[in-house]
């Protein structure tokens, strides 16, 4: 099915026009993608950040919920402030 998907440019080859703050999550456990696959996405990604749960597969658990809010929160004001006031100019 995705194989006949025609999306153009490809998702990641955009991946470094993204201008806001960015986490990347990934699970050390997950067995779909491994972690090289976040690494990449968080190096594609200008100043992204890179967060890892060692106890995580694909989903976030619930025990991981205050790590990952504390490292978007990390990420700074401007991290939602941008996106507002891109989302204020188009209305």
């Amino acid at each position: 099915m995705f194989s006949r998907l025609d999306c153009a440019p490809r998702w990641r080859e955009r991946l470094p026009e993204i201008e806001i703050p960015t986490l990347v999550v990934h699970g050390r456990h997950d067995r779909f993608f491994p972690v090289g696959n976040g690494e990449a996405i968080a190096r594609e990604i200008p100043r992204a950040r890179l967060l890892v749960l060692e106890e995580a597969a694909t989903a976030i658990p619930a025990a991981a919920v205050g790590e990952v809010a504390e490292a978007m929160l990390a990420l700074g004001p401007a991290a939602g402030a941008g996106q507002a006031a891109r989302g204020n100019q188009s209305g």
